[in-house]
């Protein structure tokens, strides 16, 4: 499976966030300006990759609505993360989350968590996310977008694929890419209500090619989810 560069956005033509999905997801950027997606969970917290926050560098969470940039206090990976795993195209626990110096705006509407369950094949989920919208270059980077994208293969408890009903891997399609590492996957329950069930982990071209608009690669929360809710209560932090 070829991946994108760490800091994988939505791609192909997707429409800008709006409502909840838009409200829920913010951009964090270390200090030498690489960018993934994250999506707040409580005022102090918020969800990414665990890609995302490897190496000691300086982070700021910035909301996109106020212009407004909140330094991180710590980030913790998941414990089980394994990077070379990862740089190797194998799964692995793709999950973190980032604890803020000071709360987020109330623009900021903090994002429900999916209770654990597997997805099934030709399920729709929505992805989120600031990266560009033409891979390789910086084309759309810092404004939130949102697809609709369908479970494809044979998805499990560590890994979800997605792609674009429309172009199925074979063409240019809607998909994650440079910028949208981290940012969240929802379901969207018999209640209208979204919520987040996985997060976004790396990406392909066409025919599983490098680059962007093919597969979208998901960490799902499934096994994690339990992690999630006892660090952010060692981080006393209340989920929604």
């Amino acid at each position: 499976m070829a991946f994108c560069a760490p800091a994988l956005a939505v791609t192909g033509g997707a429409p800008p966030a709006t409502g909840d999905v838009a409200r829920a997801i913010v951009m964090l950027v270390d200090e030498n300006g690489d960018l993934c997606t994250a999506t707040a969970l409580a005022p102090e917290l918020v969800l990414t990759a665990a890609h995302c926050v490897i190496g000691p560098h300086k982070r700021v969470v910035k909301v996109y609505q106020t212009g407004q940039s909140i330094p991180v206090r710590s980030a913790q990976a998941h414990p089980r993360f394994n990077f070379a795993s990862y740089a190797a195209s194998r799964a692995t626990a793709d999950v973190a989350l980032v604890k803020l110096m000071a709360p987020l705006p109330a623009i900021v509407a903090p994002a429900e968590l999916a209770a654990p369950r597997r997805v099934s094949a030709g399920e729709t989920l929505t992805i989120a996310g600031f990266g560009v919208t033409v891979d390789r270059t910086p084309i759309g980077l810092g404004v939130p977008r949102e697809a609709p994208l369908t479970v494809t293969g044979k998805p499990g408890s560590l890994q979800i694929r997605l792609v674009d009903p429309k172009t199925r891997n074979r063409r240019a399609g809607l998909g994650a890419c440079v910028g949208d590492s981290g940012g969240p996957a929802f379901e969207t329950g018999a209640d209208g209500r979204r919520r987040v069930i996985a997060v976004v982990s790396w990406t392909t071209a066409p025919n599983d090619e490098d680059g962007c608009g093919g597969l979208t690669g998901l960490t799902p929360l499934l096994l994690y989810r339990d992690w999630i809710v006892e660090t952010a209560k060692k981080y006393n932090s209340t989920l929604p």
